[in-house]
């Protein structure tokens, strides 16, 4: 953790910016999140403010901009090409939960545009279907910039609480017993994930019961 914040506090305010914008904004534009880290990123931004090396403020406001406007980006991208985007050979090995989310969006519409921020397979990929499906853009307009306003600042402000914590653990009680308050707190992240993970077979077996009912 130490390592990392040194890290981070050796590169220019105006390049933390501008990283941390960028990868959100292409992890929804050209649905990359498969292999662009943008939660990762503003978490990063986060403990970079918690530093005093960004204002928290400004970083908050870049990342939910970044992810408001990559998802319009994504929308465009997904009405225009339509069904081809849905086409590339990248998309087939994730065929079936691609199946799954376009039932998704068009039983929950709005909300699923919103829900599916949270989650990495639907947020790099539900602002194209919304686009392919012909959703009305003031619509997904409405709930896009909702889930970008929670996600930007539920991410950013988490990772300016974990730097903060981790200065105020090291300077009352050493650096070493900091070092092992910060793998708890990973280990916290890699529950949450494993759970966000059971989240989304939760939806598939949502789906699939679903199915069977009108089958």
């Amino acid at each position: 953790m130490n390592s990392l914040l040194h890290r981070i506090l050796d590169i220019a305010p105006v390049w933390v910016y501008l990283v941390v914008t960028l990868l959100v904004f292409v992890e929804d534009a050209i649905f990359v999140g498969f292999v662009v880290p943008g939660e990762t990123a503003a978490v990063l931004g986060g403990v970079a403010a918690s530093q005093g090396h960004v204002v928290l403020g400004v970083m908050i406001v870049l990342v939910v901009a970044a992810a408001i406007i990559g998802d319009s980006v994504g929308y465009e991208v997904g009405k225009h090409l339509g069904p081809r985007l849905l086409q590339v050979k990248l998309l087939d090995r994730h065929r079936g939960r691609l199946d799954k989310a376009q039932d998704y969006l068009a039983r929950r519409g709005g909300w699923a545009v919103f829900l599916g921020r949270f989650t990495a397979f639907f947020r790099a990929m539900m602002p194209a279907l919304a686009g392919t499906s012909r959703m009305p853009y003031r619509r997904f307009l409405v709930f896009n910039a909702a889930g970008g306003i929670v996600w930007g600042t539920t991410f950013v402000v988490l990772g300016y609480v974990a730097g903060q914590s981790y200065e105020a653990v090291a300077k009352t009680v050493g650096r070493d017993l900091a070092i092992g308050v910060a793998v708890i707190v990973v280990l916290a992240l890699i529950v949450w994930k494993v759970r966000e993970s059971r989240r989304e077979k939760s939806f598939e077996a949502e789906y699939e019961a679903a199915h069977r009912e009108t089958d």
